[in-house]
């Protein structure tokens, strides 16, 4: 099978995307990528038997929603065009398009009418997401018109895959049929992912962000509660790895409360490094807020942490509680950072709590990791692709 991703992402650095391409190319399936391109990298790369073509430049984050959709649309149009001229050539029996923004997934056009088959990959639900990145009502007319985008989009799309179940009731409830629509969630690859021995760091309790440094994210609970265990644990330091648009505010945060000892910013680091890094930690947490988006948009990240043996202290969010209990994660009421801190604090005081966490969290991950589930990918494009007409198979096999 021949099959072309397309997403507004720097590759590397996204384990989702990585994860289905890489795990078709070990198959045997021939898989090309366009992709973003981070300042000082080569247009063209190949890495795990996947070939990278990176057709755009993007800085890290756009303040401005002029700038933001004006890179979308310039990506779309590039990917369309290197779509078509790839096309001619290579024939793609499955085009997957990674949104944000769904109306990349027009790009394959001309592909469709090949008799390519079209997958709409939908990472985060745009219309809510647009809602909390920018402040937009969702009684406004710009979210209507997004959600218009969304229903054309999926209606344009073989298939439609989505993060979470629930945002599939939403899509199923206002865009797509529920025929025509899956959720794959983002599990963790075992083979980036797994148990591994820690390095000792006599003295310190090292606890770990690894994610965007944005508002919504609730990294700030995180810093509070170090404010308030900083006494009580002298040790503690938060280590936060990772960028985004808030990332001043929250170095002026730091600052402001003389925590430049206790919270440190470790910049970026490749995917390949993240799981060392994680393995290191002595918890993990994940804050997210539960308004708006964040309530409903499930971190990885804790998944991530359970596979190497960390435990995590995760925000009581609808979609953490839907997912995961109390057996394999230390809850806490999200925003509330006094009750984060008790969390810290209880496990911290205890090796055995600890154990018991890393043990139940190692159980649950056995069964919820991408060598176990990606089967279910393979098996929804090897159906769309058996409903192709002969003479397009043909052509796609010469």
């Amino acid at each position: 099978m021949k099959v072309c991703m397309v997403a507004y992402t720097f590759y590397e650095g996204d384990n989702r995307v990585r994860r289905y391409a890489e795990s078709l190319a070990a198959r045997g399936d021939h898989v090309d990528v366009f992709a973003l391109r981070q300042e000082g990298s080569g247009r063209r790369t190949r890495l795990q038997g996947v070939n990278i073509y990176k057709i755009q430049r993007r800085p890290v984050n756009e303040r401005k929603q002029r700038d933001y959709l004006l890179r979308l649309l310039m990506f779309m149009l590039r990917s369309a065009w290197h779509l078509t001229l790839r096309f001619a050539a290579q024939r793609y029996d499955l085009v997957h398009v990674h949104s944000i923004p769904d109306f990349e997934v027009f790009a394959g056009l001309i592909p469709k009418l090949g008799g390519a088959k079209i997958v709409l990959d939908i990472h985060d639900i745009v219309p809510e997401l647009y809602v909390g990145k920018f402040g937009v009502g969702k009684k406004s007319p710009l979210f209507k018109a997004l959600v218009l985008v969304e229903r054309l989009s999926a209606s344009f799309a073989d298939h439609v895959v989505i993060a979470n179940d629930i945002w599939h009731e939403r899509i199923i409830s206002r865009s797509v049929r529920g025929a025509k629509c899956s959720v794959i969630m983002n599990y963790p690859d075992p083979s980036l992912f797994s148990r591994r021995p820690q390095v000792p760091h006599p003295g310190k309790f090292i606890l770990l962000y690894p994610g965007t440094l944005s508002r919504h994210q609730g990294l700030g609970t995180a810093i509070e509660a170090v404010d308030i265990l900083r006494e009580r644990i002298p040790g503690l330091e938060l280590h936060i790895y990772g960028s985004g648009t808030d990332e001043q505010y929250f170095v002026k945060m730091v600052k402001d409360r003389a925590l430049e000892d206790k919270v440190l910013f470790k910049g970026l680091i490749t995917i390949d490094l993240v799981a060392d890094v994680m393995a290191q930690a002595d918890l993990g947490v994940e804050p997210k807020s539960s308004e708006g988006f964040g309530d409903e948009a499930f971190s990885t990240k804790i998944l991530e942490f359970l596979m190497v043996g960390t435990p995590v202290v995760v925000s009581d969010t609808r979609v953490h509680q839907l997912y995961l209990t109390d057996k394999e994660v230390k809850f806490f009421r999200a925003g509330n950072s006094g009750e984060l801190a008790e969390g810290i604090g209880a496990l911290y005081q205890s090796p055995e709590l600890r154990r018991g966490y890393t043990e139940r969290g190692l159980a649950f991950m056995s069964e919820n990791n991408w060598a176990v589930k990606k089967g279910v990918y393979f098996n929804l494009v090897d159906s769309l692709i058996k409903t192709k007409p002969m003479r397009h198979r043909k052509a796609a096999t010469s």
